[in-house]
């Protein structure tokens, strides 16, 4: 089969195309002809060498997000048939093949089958992020009907799923955004009101939406000094929710509301094959909620080829793609 690999770190252009052997099957796992991937940033981290432990070996390949069609069942899986068009994020990391070739190898516990209302495109656009803001959101805390909840980077990955499920949970749901185009794609997707966080400080947009008062959930999808701005925003007894929180923080801003800080590692799963049956649960009700019309993806209008991933590393890089960067075999 073909792949398209990293033989060492580096930019957007180290990746090749090579010829590698379709995995066999193992108990538990299933075979899948890949249709689609997305681009997350893990996938760019990786590829420039920012997490070497995780990295599968060279000739390594990445991309965690996979749709596609089951080809092989392997011994011990009986909740899939061949046939199956499924979606998940099962791989790219230390000790499991990525997306980027014809053919996936896939732990059936980590896969759901594909919302019918999608393409295998869209599909694909959603495992990580889905699955990243439903832990978030509804393992981690207790949405209430009514609560204002404030999510950082509305039209991000993570963040255009969090607004529709906190929205669909009942929240009153606001976004940051950085300009009028994303701003108009936020309060489509279900924000009450937008703050555009260039030009309005937080204590100025704490004091306008909740008189002061703060948030009583503030989902961080952008980490580092966002965090602190995460917690000021935060009213008294509320939480904070981070998916990227390495870095340090003074937390006294929390202890002076007390406030509580979650922290979410979507991929410890897959690292640490613990809990994996979890994320192939997540994403059947993923698929139930896209199909009622309750969930969607966004996608950038531009779309590659897995032979111009590359190219869909950089736009991601770029800072200009709007919703997810998408990949199709053809």
């Amino acid at each position: 089969m073909k792949t398209q690999v990293i033989t060492q770190f580096g930019e957007h252009s180290i990746f090749q195309t090579l010829e590698a052997p379709i995995p066999a099957l193992k108990p538990g796992y299933v075979l899948v002809r890949v249709l689609a991937s997305s681009v997350n940033p893990i996938d760019v981290k990786i590829r420039s060498g920012k997490f070497p432990p995780i990295t599968p070996d060279f000739p390594a390949v990445l991309h965690s997000d996979v749709a596609g069609v089951i080809e092989q069942i392997g011994p011990e899986v009986s909740t899939f048939k061949v046939g199956d068009e499924v979606f998940g994020c099962a791989g790219g990391l230390k000790g499991e093949g990525g997306a980027l070739a014809e053919y996936m190898l896939v732990d059936a516990r980590l896969i759901a089958k594909k919302p019918r209302s999608l393409s295998m495109a869209e599909a694909a656009a959603l495992p990580l992020v889905s699955i990243t803001a439903w832990e978030a959101l509804f393992e981690k805390i207790t949405i209430l009907p009514g609560q204002k909840i404030l999510v950082h980077a509305g039209t991000g990955g993570v963040g255009h799923i969090g607004i529709q499920l906190a929205k669909w949970a009942g929240a009153e749901v606001y976004a940051t955004i950085s300009s009028p185009e994303k701003a108009a794609i936020a309060k489509s997707l279900g924000a009450v009101d937008v703050i555009n966080y260039r030009q309005e400080p937080v204590q100025d947009y704490v004091n306008r939406i909740t008189g002061g008062a703060g948030f009583d959930v503030v989902f961080d999808t952008v980490g580092g000094d966002n965090i602190d701005n995460a917690m000021a925003a935060v009213a008294h007894y509320g939480n904070v929710v981070t998916i990227l929180s390495q870095s340090t923080h003074d937390l006294s801003l929390l202890f002076a509301k007390s406030a509580t800080l979650h922290v979410v590692f979507m991929l410890l799963p897959l690292l640490m094959n613990k809990q994996r049956e979890r994320h192939g649960e997540i994403l059947t009700k993923v698929a139930k909620l896209v199909d009622d019309g309750l969930l969607k993806p966004l996608v950038d209008q531009q779309q590659f080829s897995f032979a111009n991933v590359g190219k869909a590393h950089a736009l991601l890089e770029s800072g200009k793609a709007l919703g997810k960067v998408v990949l199709t075999s053809a």
